[in-house]
């Protein structure tokens, strides 16, 4: 499980790229896909386009961290394949990294109260 700081933006590129890349390669895509500097300190998520692996890009301060994960059978599940990125939440990364579809869960209601008339 990858804890994200209070703060941290999650960014995911909508577009496939090649899984080839390291950590320079990947550096450099996020600038022009997703607009926003690698040395952030943000988290940032890329897939292959069979959408069976990803890589997860993170500047700690000291350096460049990359983690990876390839499923033995399913994809993950990706959002449209768009240029650009979106903003993800800690919670929906969590779920997207376990390949559960991340897009159709939703936080519980609160109670309701029942109001006394």
């Amino acid at each position: 499980m990858i804890q994200v700081a209070a703060g941290t933006r999650v960014y995911l590129a909508c577009r496939p790229v090649s899984m080839r890349y390291g950590f320079d390669g990947l550096a450099a895509q996020v600038a022009p896909i997703l607009g926003v500097d690698p040395f952030s300190g943000h988290v940032f998520i890329f897939r292959s386009k069979r959408a069976d692996y990803l890589k997860i890009l993170y500047y700690d301060g000291s350096g460049l961290c990359l983690f990876a994960k390839r499923l033995e059978r399913g994809r993950f599940v990706w959002p449209p394949i768009v240029d650009g990125g979106m903003v993800l939440t800690p919670a929906q990364m969590a779920l997207l990294i376990e390949a559960i579809d991340w897009r159709r869960t939703v936080a519980p209601e609160a109670p309701r109260t029942p109001v006394a008339v």
